[in-house]
């Protein structure tokens, strides 16, 4: 069978980060960049796969970073989106 990272002699090495990177991306997802919820999700997966955690934390930090870009992509289009730096 092909792990797509097999353990090195002893575990695997490096940090585990999976919990930080999920949660990055869950905040960031929700609050101001969807690409980075996408990318920091991506990470959390990796490292729970690597280290033989639940990538769940990833998965929500994905849908968080989808949801914040159709969410931006709609109000956007319906022109709704907020302008902080029109002065009218």
């Amino acid at each position: 069978m092909n792990a797509p990272y097999p353990p090195a002699r002893g575990g695997a090495q490096g940090r585990d980060r999976t919990m930080l990177w999920g949660i990055l991306g869950i905040v960031l997802g929700l609050i101001c960049c969807g690409i980075l919820g996408i990318v920091f999700g991506y990470l959390s997966i990796r490292d729970a796969k690597r280290f033989g955690n639940s990538p769940v934390l990833g998965y929500l930090a994905i849908a968080a970073g989808v949801l914040n870009i159709i969410g931006s992509f709609l109000l956007n289009a319906t022109g709704n989106y907020p302008d902080w730096y029109n002065n009218d």
